[in-house]
């Protein structure tokens, strides 16, 4: 469970300027599009790393920071298969998924033929 983080009186200050951030750097790089991409790209992560920094300043942004660490915790735990059972599962959905397409199609046939 995310513990519940402490909000600042100043919360309600932050989104806002993430926001105008956000709207600036966008606007932005379609004001300046006769620059160079370089500069362009560079002013964008400026801008997206300085809002990420005042997002993550807020109560919010400390509870989501908390999310992705016990998420990659989890992830970490997770016991992926090996190319061979994922091969051998593979082929058996394949399988199945055939066989039941035949089925269904011997069933539709047979169906049709007893009603023509």
């Amino acid at each position: 469970m995310i513990p519940k983080a402490k909000s600042s009186r100043f919360d309600f200050a932050k989104w806002p300027s993430v926001i105008i951030l956000t709207t600036v750097g966008i606007a932005g790089n379609q004001y300046y599009s006769v620059l160079p991409i370089l500069y362009r790209v560079l002013a964008l992560l400026t801008i997206t790393i300085l809002a990420v920094f005042i997002g993550m300043q807020t109560a919010k942004g400390k509870s989501f920071a908390v999310l992705v660490k016990e998420a990659s915790t989890e992830i970490r735990k997770v016991v992926w298969p090996t190319r061979q059972e994922t091969t051998q599962t593979t082929l058996i959905v394949v399988t199945v998924v055939l066989v039941m397409a035949l089925l269904l199609w011997g069933l539709d046939y047979l169906l049709y033929w007893l009603l023509s």
